[in-house]
């Protein structure tokens, strides 16, 4: 059966099955009996109580059941919620059961003290009388749903790429029409895209106005749903001459070529933080079955299956090539496209990433910028 599919009875049966496999035996889990005049609800809270054998001390858990769980929700719905337990009682520990939390759910809900059980193996929850911690981690993706299910726009597909590297290199505020018409993407379509970034916290609204983006929380989500090296078909190249001769090789034909040749990956990375040396040099190259052989042999390389070190790779999207910059003589891509690259990277390019990511978060102002591009 489809996780997202379970009843809220059977969700919650589950879910205390989990907790009390990792309690152990000698623990007892019990479903509290509801008040008298508690209203019916197919989503109605549970209260549990957990108790070890041979202790008078127990804890109460108020239950939440949720199909999904977003930051959004956490935010409007769990957070208010948790501030009311606590005025109450300060010894009923909220936890949240629902079929998978996402890894930034999780870190918003540890942050705010709530206990949360997914049926994936993710699992937190701290009690402080009578003592009791568990904290496991299972998966980091969502089990997969029906075709059916998948009505929300997600952040996977060459169209998400370009509306979010559009959302990262342009300051707010703007609207859902003037994004789809830069982005050369569809008004309903961005909209659904848009109403999945602000559940995920990734954008606010006013009205219809878009306020403020996450950028970097947004260029890390984006990144998830991609692979550089999968995404970006490329050939494996040998510089028998070295490097620098190819990087000399680059300036003269990303002119040649309408500046549709760029450098990316950590050779690229390195020209903005500058944490690690060596790795490959990762190079876009326009479409074109035949493409990367061609420059390959403008730039004096030879193709090769192992121990490459030139990859050329022929974008996934358009988008790439967009807003690129040159710098110290070199044609590279824009910093968005770059940390998504090194994010989605092999090897030590996720840490490179990481590092640009900061080095831009330092002065947002000399790379983003205020208006959008026709």
């Amino acid at each position: 059966m489809d996780l997202n599919d379970l009843a809220p009875q059977e969700l919650l049966t589950r879910g205390l099955q989990v907790l009390s496999d990792l309690l152990g035996p000698a623990w007892t889990v019990t479903i509290q009996p509801p008040s008298q005049g508690a209203r019916s609800s197919k989503n109605l809270d549970a209260l549990v109580q957990v108790q070890s054998e041979g202790d008078s001390v127990f804890t109460q858990l108020l239950i939440d059941l949720k199909s999904n769980v977003t930051p959004r929700m956490v935010e409007e719905q769990l957070l208010p919620k948790l501030d009311l337990v606590r005025q109450v009682n300060h010894y009923t520990n909220p936890v949240v059961i629902t079929p998978w939390i996402a890894p930034r759910v999780q870190l918003m809900l540890r942050e705010n003290g709530i206990g949360y059980i997914d049926l994936t193996g993710n699992t937190s929850l701290r009690v402080t009388r009578p003592a009791i911690v568990i904290y496991t981690e299972g998966d980091t993706r969502p089990p997969r749903s029906s075709p059916a299910r998948n009505t929300k726009a997600t952040l996977a597909g060459p169209k998400v790429g370009r509306l979010v590297r559009l959302l990262a290199d342009v300051a707010p505020p703007y609207r859902a029409g003037e994004l789809a018409e830069s982005a050369r993407l569809s008004l309903p379509y961005v909209s659904r895209l848009l109403d999945t970034l602000e559940d995920q916290l990734l954008i606010r609204r006013d009205g219809r106005v878009i306020t403020d983006v996450d950028w970097p929380q947004l260029l890390r989500a984006r990144a998830e749903h991609l692979n550089l090296l999968r995404h970006n078909p490329y050939v494996g190249m040998v510089a028998p001459m070295g490097i620098p001769p190819v990087l000399n090789g680059l300036h003269r034909l990303a002119k040649e070529h309408n500046e549709q040749i760029v450098i990316t990956g950590s050779y690229a990375a390195r020209l903005i933080a500058p944490i690690s040396v060596g790795g490959q040099l990762m190079v876009y190259v326009p479409p074109g079955p035949h493409t990367p052989d061609d420059v390959g042999d403008e730039l004096g390389l030879l193709r090769v299956d192992k121990g490459a070190d030139v990859l050329l790779l022929r974008a996934h999207d358009e988008v790439v090539f967009e807003r690129t910059v040159w710098e110290s003589g070199l044609h590279r891509v824009a910093l968005s496209q770059l940390v998504l690259d090194c994010l989605s990277g092999p090897g030590r390019m996720p840490a490179e990433g990481e590092a640009v990511l900061a080095r831009m978060q330092e002065d947002p102002h000399l790379w983003r910028s205020e208006q959008l591009p026709l």
